[in-house]
């Protein structure tokens, strides 16, 4: 892990796959060395008033923002002013921020950062233990202070009702004691502490204040001179780990029905450790290991989906298996054999993987769309399969490259040099099964002839060395993609001459 005290612009990037900010004293350095080279130029970017560089600025997001101020000082001072960054605080969480010293103290660069943070670990404090801990450990009494007083920006807050001291009302949020009289005439123990719903917390102090913009320039003035090294931890801790947190609570917190679906539909037809996937949603199970098994969901646990939007990330991923889902029953509807329903199901969510890996790297794929692209590659796997017109062919042919080519594209050519592959193997076939070539199949080491029948394939290793077996496979590779018969004729020499050696050889044994 980083260190703690990366600066939150660097983890925000980190966020949107995007560069790490300069350290403050590389931006002294790209000062000096922008102010010698522009010195000579003057129509420079720095040569601009902070007013027109103001107006170029407005068009920049967040993360352009923080890039362009992490090039020198002098831009770092004009992208964290006021303007900027409460347009941003605006867009980004719906309150506008009212910028007199008086109401909000803090920079808006400072409270968009605090916020964002914030804002960042309770969206997902569903698979966040650790955050988790820090806000039910006290159950049934209230989490720590600083805690609660972010809790209350939040309407919906799940977590149960807490029981806070009047004066801690009054202090953390502003919100006088007129406002709960009604709890306080109805309370029955002498102590001085009160049971609220932290809704009901949300609307009183929005009562109070008057607008949602007051409550948060409220909370954000009260942390004003506070530590946030917590909050930063927390939130380092959550930009490292949320590909993994995420897609653990995915896979294992389904509700009870789809949960036993989707473990079916994650482990069907895929070669995996029985003794890993026995611990499945247990403490001990390996879940890095889970998410190897399948291409889509190692790109999600890197951080290679939706531009490492790991939200619509996960929806991606479980589009994708709901799209599996359809696919399989669709596949068990039809009269076919268990071979051919396992291949036409691993080879389409392969074509699948192929047509849309680059779409999914970018955006949200919907299950519709998963859905479209899988009954395109259906169609074209079985295309394959009636080229092939056994399995034994069809396992011999998925290692060419037309073969995916075809998949991907759907190009009747591709589809073409696949059967042509085909035909050409059985032309060997039958040449070294003609009544004339009877002595040579007799005499063939038991190597160089299992080479020549129609169901053999040609591993990689066999084409690389200097043996009998290598060049003859080499020989067969070149005549089999090409179709040259400058290849079947050598190939034919090759054999005979093979023959014929081994009949010297046993005529020198006789003799």
């Amino acid at each position: 892990m980083a260190d703690l005290s990366t600066t939150w612009e660097c983890e925000l990037l980190e966020q949107f796959s995007c560069l790490t900010a300069a350290t403050e004293e590389e931006l002294h350095l790209n000062a000096s060395d922008i102010t010698s080279e522009i010195s000579d130029n003057t129509t420079g970017l720095l040569h601009l008033s902070d007013e027109v560089l103001l107006v170029i600025l407005r068009n920049l997001d967040p993360v352009s923002l923080l890039r362009l101020g992490g090039t020198c000082s002098l831009l770092f001072r004009v992208c964290s002013c006021n303007s900027l960054w409460t347009t941003h605080f605006q867009d980004s969480f719906g309150v506008s921020l009212s910028y007199t010293h008086a109401r909000c103290p803090v920079t808006a660069k400072t409270a968009f950062r605090l916020v964002f943070m914030w804002r960042s670990l309770f969206r997902n404090i569903h698979c966040n233990r650790a955050f988790q801990e820090k806000l039910f450990v006290e159950i049934p009494l209230a989490p720590h202070k600083y805690w609660v007083q972010w809790l209350v920006l939040e309407e919906m807050v799940p977590l149960p009702s807490v029981r806070l001291p009047c004066s801690d009302v009054e202090k953390l949020w502003g919100i006088t004691t007129e406002l709960f009289q009604d709890k306080l005439q109805e309370k029955t123990e002498d102590c001085d502490t009160l049971k609220f719903e932290w809704r009901e917390l949300y609307h009183l102090a929005l009562k109070h204040h008057g607008s949602v913009s007051l409550v948060f320039q409220h909370v954000l003035s009260q942390h004003q001179n506070k530590e946030h090294v917590e909050l930063e931890s927390m939130y380092h801790q959550y930009v490292q780990c949320r590909f993994q947190w995420l897609f653990t609570y995915w896979l294992f917190r389904q509700p009870t029905p789809y949960n036993k679906q989707l473990r079916s539909i994650f482990l069907q037809w895929k070669k995996h450790s029985k003794r890993k996937v026995a611990t499945w949603g247990e403490t001990l199970c390996d879940v890095r290991y889970l998410a190897s098994l399948h291409p889509i969901t190692k790109d999600y646990w890197r951080g290679r989906l939706a531009r490492g939007n790991e939200s619509q990330g996960i929806q991606t991923v479980g589009n994708y298996f709901s799209m599996c889902k359809s696919l399989m029953a669709w596949i068990l509807s039809r009269d076919w054999g268990r071979l051919k329903r396992r291949k036409v199901y691993e080879d389409t969510l392969e074509g699948v993987y192929l047509l849309l890996r680059r779409d999914m790297q970018e955006t949200l794929i919907e299950h519709e769309h998963f859905w479209q692209v899988a009954k395109v590659q259906m169609t074209r796997v079985c295309a394959l399969e009636e080229t092939a017109a056994n399995y034994v062919n069809w396992k011999m042919i998925e290692t060419l490259p037309y073969y995916k080519l075809y998949l991907v594209s759907g190009n009747s050519v591709y589809l073409d040099h696949v059967q042509g592959f085909l035909r050409r193997k059985g032309i060997i076939r039958d040449w070294i099964y003609l009544e004339e070539n009877v002595w040579a199949r007799q005499l063939l080491p038991e190597s160089l002839y299992t080479l020549l029948e129609f169901d053999t394939k040609i591993s990689q290793e066999s084409l690389h060395g200097d043996s009998a077996v290598s060049q003859l496979s080499r020989l067969m590779w070149l005549y089999l993609n090409s179709g040259q018969e400058l290849y079947l004729e050598a190939l034919q020499g090759m054999v005979l001459q093979c023959a014929r050696l081994c009949l010297d050889h046993l005529g020198t044994l006789q003799a």
